[in-house]
């Protein structure tokens, strides 16, 4: 059985190509899989994260 660690990539080669390099990275590691997770945050956005929090949480509590 193969022990090295995967990596799971879930951006498309151009998607990947719009992150500058010095974009914040979380990286996270759950068993043998290694997350990358890159952070964007819109210039033009006039929702805060705990507004946009907030909101996802209502909308999924309408859902169910």
């Amino acid at each position: 059985m193969n022990r090295e660690p995967r990596t799971m990539q879930v951006a498309d080669a151009a998607t990947a190509s719009r992150a500058p390099e010095n974009t914040p990275a979380m990286v996270k590691k759950i068993g043998k899989t290694t997350y990358k997770v890159h952070v964007h945050f819109s210039n033009t956005s006039t929702e805060t994260m705990s507004d946009k929090i907030k909101r996802m949480l209502k909308n999924e509590i309408q859902q169910m």
